[in-house]
């Protein structure tokens, strides 16, 4: 190698060295105002349930009774399958990442003993799952019983859980009543 080649060496790495320092200088005029900011970045101020129009969401009540009444089993059918990723729901069907849903309507919590249940659940104070305990988990799983496994965000669309509920009765050896057509139901 003879001189001529280190000098284009030397000139190459004098020239990024400067490039960089002049860029860097010019990076801190233009963004440096680090004595005035007390915080960095941003804050995002965020509800706990955002709606579309942008406040939290109010506690609400839905009259089940009269929606389960006039709710379709096959709409519901539909509806489930959102579930069927995690569970199935046909007599003597495999447990699945949730456990099979066959005969749940008016069941007692934790309802299959070849489940592992998260301790959330089996320490869940109600003892079973009627219309209105399903009908709340379904809406906001891990808001009604804080600690589950279940990672569905839940059902939103009233006619939807109501359609769901409906599918759900009626898969079953004996179908569970419909509640009183005047049972309502707070949704959180």
């Amino acid at each position: 190698m003879n001189g001529f080649e280190l000098n284009k060496i030397a000139a190459a790495i004098f020239l990024a060295g400067l490039i960089a320092m002049v860029a860097g200088t010019i990076a801190e005029a233009l963004y440096h105002d680090a004595e005035h900011v007390e915080k960095r970045g941003f804050e995002v101020a965020v509800a706990d349930a955002p709606t579309p129009g942008g406040a939290a969401a109010e506690p609400k009540s839905i009259k089940l009774g009269a929606m389960l009444a006039a709710a379709s089993a096959d709409a519901g059918k539909e509806v489930a399958k959102k579930c069927a990723a995690c569970h199935t729901i046909e007599k003597g069907g495999p447990n699945k990442v949730g456990p099979n849903l066959w005969g749940i309507v008016n069941n007692h919590k934790a309802h299959r003993d070849d489940f592992a249940f998260s301790d959330a659940m089996k320490n869940f104070p109600v003892k079973q799952w009627d219309y209105t305990e399903l009908a709340q988990f379904l809406h906001n799983p891990k808001k009604h019983v804080p600690g589950t496994k279940m990672a569905f965000a839940g059902i939103t669309k009233d006619e939807d859980l109501a359609n769901l509920l409906a599918f759900l009765r009626t898969q079953s050896d004996s179908q569970a009543a419909l509640p009183a057509a005047d049972l309502e139901v707070p949704l959180q």
